[in-house]
């Protein structure tokens, strides 16, 4: 793979030109080897955030418990997320991020070797709160270290590596788990789930650069030089916040439509060979699609932020015609896939984008925040709909709460977008070799 390539400027793409940095030495580059990692370790990461809905029959029968308190362990996790983050984030801000990042995945693998042992299912609870904890500071603090290493216009693209991992984990990670639940059990998925976050950890350890915070002796943030083009875009917190919650309510209308996608498409998903399990597929591919659409944006993160959070927010609003057409259907799945796989890695680089290098760990930390929250508020305000007055009410519901978030998306990014078109085109943020 070609270390040497970068976003491409936006008029040599609308001309069809050859990509710059193909030419251009001085072009950002990316540290393949250290984003892959990171990406390796966000695959690990949401694996163990959903392993229990792919292993739920035999965990299940296994800690003998019904079905809902097995599930619940997902909703315990999310809240350990949202309330642990920032807290651990503050607690650890003056340690190197890569040995965070390290230490934080031996105790997912300590979570995961418990949760595997677990005789019984308040132990398996407690297993679970430590996983949760650490993945909220390995959110958090890959983002920020992710930021560290790359120049600002090569950010969306780093992002979008580091973020593939986390797809694949909903794509591959979870159906690899339930054949090995059906094949050896669920104590062996959680123990090769931990074999697997070990060797995350030490490759984190060994391959992944250090960021200028940890190359410091002084870990404050305020020591970091940061790039031009961090500079001219840094505005205060405010900002960051507000796009934050634009982000989140986004969130709040796109989780909401997903928690019933199977009872959403079961029309078009019917005629499919394979069925609601084809489909569910296909709505992955297609978001691992949106993450890759996402990295070749640059500069133009706030753009293509607005405009994915509209063609989110259309594709959610489609779902009410699905049943027109298998064919219809199955391009309507496809379409909210890309436009809601490409939300998370376009709104972590502007967010990061905005907070610069004095406001990322504040910023890093919120987001698994937002993005737990999201999910929480979603699910269960369409559960709450869908009891009032049925399952034909999410669609619109959901986009709506979307489109009046895409709105002010738009007004957000505008101020930021303006300035970092006026940003120098060149520099690199401050990245130190191990």
């Amino acid at each position: 793979m070609n270390d040497t390539s970068a976003a491409a400027d936006t008029s040599s793409h609308a001309a069809g030109a050859v990509d710059p940095s193909a030419v251009d030495p001085t072009a950002p580059r990316l540290p393949w080897p250290s984003l892959l990692v990171l990406g390796g370790s966000t695959f690990t990461m949401v694996t163990a955030e959903m392993l229990p809905t792919a292993v739920l029959p035999q965990m299940t029968a296994g800690l003998g418990v019904d079905e809902v308190r097995t599930g619940l362990l997902v909703s315990i996790w999310a809240a350990v997320v949202v309330i642990g983050s920032i807290p651990l984030v503050r607690l650890t801000r003056r340690f190197p991020r890569r040995a965070v990042i390290a230490w934080s995945l031996v105790a997912l693998a300590a979570s995961s070797a418990l949760t595997a042992i677990a005789p019984a299912y308040e132990f398996v609870v407690g297993a679970r709160v430590l996983g949760a904890l650490a993945v909220g500071l390995l959110w958090a603090t890959t983002n920020a270290h992710t930021a560290d290493l790359v120049a600002d216009r090569a950010l969306a693209r780093a992002i979008a590596v580091v973020l593939g991992g986390a797809t694949l984990g909903m794509v591959l990670g979870t159906p690899i788990a339930n054949l090995v639940a059906q094949a050896i059990g669920w104590r062996a998925a959680f123990g090769a789930l931990a074999a697997l976050t070990l060797v995350a950890a030490a490759l984190v350890a060994t391959v992944v650069r250090r960021g200028p915070r940890d190359a410091s002796t002084d870990a404050a943030p305020s020591r970091v030089a940061p790039s031009p083009e961090t500079s001219a875009v840094r505005p205060a917190m405010r900002p960051v916040l507000a796009l934050i919650a634009l982000v989140a309510l986004v969130l709040v209308g796109h989780y909401g439509a997903y928690t019933y996608i199977t009872r959403l498409v079961e029309d078009p998903a019917a005629a499919l060979p394979g069925g609601m399990g084809t489909m569910l597929l296909v709505f992955g591919l297609a978001s691992a699609a949106g993450v890759v659409v996402a990295g070749r944006y640059g500069e133009l993160t706030g753009r293509a932020l607005v405009v994915s959070a509209i063609a989110t927010g259309a594709s959610v609003a489609a779902l009410a015609v699905v049943d027109v057409h298998a064919v219809v259907g199955t391009a309507v799945v496809i379409a909210w896939g890309v436009a809601s796989g490409a939300l998370p890695p376009l709104a972590q680089t502007m967010i990061l984008r905005l907070a610069g290098p004095e406001g990322r760990d504040l910023a890093s930390a919120l987001i698994p925040v937002v993005f737990n929250l999201g999910i929480a508020i979603g699910a269960g305000a369409a559960a709450g709909l869908v009891g009032l007055v049925g399952v034909g009410a999410v669609p619109f519901a959901g986009a709506a709460v979307i489109g009046a978030s895409a709105v002010g998306l738009g007004f957000a990014v505008r101020g930021p977008r303006r300035t970092a078109t006026r940003a120098p085109r060149t520099g690199r943020s401050a990245s130190v070799d191990p």
